[in-house]
């Protein structure tokens, strides 16, 4: 089939991210000698600079890896809610939801730990080696995607009224971020300087000993106590309120990353890997789960329509029973008695019900917000339509609230080490910047409800659930795809979309073969018939957006099957990456999505 680009293919390395600097930064580390997961860090950083509309350092990045020879592994960047962050503390400043803005809605920060473990276990490279592509960056300047003034232009008065720490960097002079110009965060790359500084003058020459140095002075050293300054400034948030939030020191000195067991899922001689339900990653093995023996002809009516009734129904699931606060029933959910009673709910009209299931015999909780939204209860948002059928970047308002907001970054090297990630939270729109530090905190905590005794409860010390869910693809033990998307609540549906095209539709589809940017230049949909995780946390029942690519007679039949149909733009469904390797060949291969227009492989 016709592609917008090649499929890259070679033998040394391939990476593919959601910014061509950040995938070229990447395998600027491996051309020096670095492997997968040098790599990987390198380009997390230099994300958080060139797309800091959609990830920051004070964000969360869970990551996928798996090392050559070696077991898959959750690496969580994920923190928690703070020890003083409870539902009923919430509830009695009045508050029905999380903000989507401001210090309230801020967890203990995630991602630099994160990455920092994964350079100290299983890297090569040494901070300031890998640190000095986004410390080049944010000094010297690059030329910004057009989104990310647009992004600042949408909440100009608010940065220029109340979040003036935001304005010193983002709007210089007056003047958003232009493309063709030069943007710097000097504050940031300041800061990387520092860390890199105290983390050697305390580790010496040792690379992990430095590492863990720079761990420390995030967590207690001068990081730690500017971020604990700025929680504690009250900050106007999507409440219409000036809030304070509730990070401490002893928050951030008590919580560091972790390592985890994925969730997995076998299907037709597939391994598929996730982050577990603390995470919205089972519902794309569930999803898996819910697919009958014998599936409709790939691309018809009757194919899209049977994966988004099951993306209803896996979704309700992850509403019900997803969380931290709670013991997540991941085997339950995933076990083929009960996906076969689930399976049979699917009819050959759209379905406008919200239905959790019942594994185990357990009965399904849910909030009420999101009782209210599948009753199409009045003064209850729904999703709106435009924003429904962007292609995965932010949905801004003039309070700061976004949806969608993400990015992804896949890496496989000569050695067979394979990563992905999908880094996200801390965005120049979440909260004020830190002036000290030249980043913002994040928003996470929008994402856990207000009610009692929900698996997604906020909760202290128990991380909220989150929406980012990079996957890894074994065949008989084995690495052989790392793939990933931003994109929200629509991560796991695009994914699966992707997933599903390479293992039914690639040229080699039978022995798995990697047609990736094929799989990735598909067109793709999604639904939102279901509560949202952001804030407001609407729905819309039915609903469906497509790309205006898709056959208008598949179109017409999943109308008549009862679904609201959006017709999107052409390119607007999914920001897919995804690097592979053939274990029997040793041929690497990688591709980029095409739809944001700076998404980008590389690789030789």
């Amino acid at each position: 089939m016709f592609t917008t680009r090649p499929t890259l293919q070679g033998t040394f390395g391939m990476v593919s991210s959601t910014h061509w600097l950040a995938s070229q930064s990447a395998m600027a580390v491996l051309e020096d000698g670095g492997n997968a997961f040098d790599a990987a860090v390198a380009a997390g950083f230099v994300l958080h600079v060139v797309e800091p509309h959609l990830n920051g350092p004070a964000g969360e990045v869970p990551i996928l890896l798996a090392p050559a020879g070696g077991q898959v592994r959750v690496l969580c960047g994920q923190g928690p809610a703070p020890a003083g962050a409870s539902a009923g503390r919430y509830r009695a400043l009045g508050l029905g939801l999380v903000p989507g803005t401001g210090p309230l809605a801020a967890a203990v920060p995630g991602a630099f730990d994160a990455w920092m473990l994964l350079l100290r276990d299983y890297g090569t490279k040494s901070l300031r080696e890998v640190l000095r592509y986004a410390i080049g960056y944010a000094q010297d300047g690059h030329p910004p995607v057009e989104r990310v003034g647009e992004t600042v232009e949408t909440v100009r008065a608010l940065f220029e009224e109340e979040w003036t720490s935001s304005a010193e960097v983002y709007l210089p002079g007056g003047r958003a971020p232009a493309p063709g110009e030069l943007f710097r965060n000097p504050a940031l790359a300041a800061t990387w300087r520092r860390v890199i500084t105290e983390a050697e003058a305390a580790g010496g020459e040792n690379r992990v000993r430095q590492i863990d140095a720079a761990r420390a002075v995030w967590r207690e050293g001068f990081i730690a106590e500017a971020i604990v300054r700025q929680a504690a400034r009250p900050t106007m948030d999507t409440s219409g309120a000036r809030h304070t939030g509730t990070l401490t020191a002893a928050d951030l000195a008590g919580w560091s990353a972790t390592y985890e067991e994925p969730a997995t899922y076998d299907w037709n001689g597939w391994t598929l890997c996730k982050a577990g339900g603390w995470s919205q990653g089972p519902a794309f093995l569930q999803q898996l789960a819910l697919l009958p023996p014998e599936l409709p002809a790939y691309g018809s009516a009757a194919y899209v329509h049977l994966l988004i009734e099951g993306c209803k129904l896996a979704m309700a699931d992850r509403e019900a029973w997803y969380g931290d606060a709670a013991e997540v029933p991941v085997d339950a959910l995933l076990s083929a008695s009960y996906n076969a009673e689930r399976r049979a709910l699917v009819e050959d009209k759209a379905s406008l019900e919200l239905r959790p299931g019942s594994p185990g015999g357990r009965t399904p909780v849910l909030s009420a917000h999101a009782r209210a939204v599948a009753a199409g209860e009045p003064g209850f948002d729904a999703v709106d339509t435009v924003a429904a059928a962007g292609a995965g970047e932010p949905t801004v308002a003039s309070n700061g609230s976004t949806r969608a907001d993400t990015c992804h970054l896949d890496v496989v090297d000569r050695w067979g080490n394979m990563v992905a990630a999908t880094p996200s939270g801390g965005w120049l729109q979440s909260n004020p910047v830190v002036p000290e530090l030249g980043f913002p905190l994040g928003t996470r905590l929008q994402m856990a409800w207000l009610d009692e005794g929900l698996p997604n409860t906020l909760t202290p010390g128990r991380r909220p659930r989150t929406t980012l869910t990079p996957s890894l693809a074994l065949r008989d033990g084995v690495g052989v795809m790392a793939f990933g998307t931003p994109g929200g609540d629509q991560q796991d549906q695009w994914q699966l979309h992707f997933f599903l095209a390479v293992a039914l539709a690639g040229p080699s589809a039978s022995r798995g073969g990697f047609d990736l940017q094929g799989a990735i230049d598909a067109p793709n949909w999604h639904t939102d018939s279901f509560p949202g995780s952001f804030y407001p946390r609407g729905m819309r029942p039915g609903s469906v957006t497509v790309e205006s690519r898709m056959d208008a007679g598949v179109v017409e039949e999943l109308r008549r099957r009862g679904h609201d149909v959006t017709v999107g733009g052409p390119w607007s469904q999914g920001r897919l990456c995804a690097v592979a390797r053939d274990p029997e060949t040793g041929v690497l291969s990688a591709a980029a999505n095409p739809r944001g227009m700076h998404g980008y492989a590389v690789g030789r």
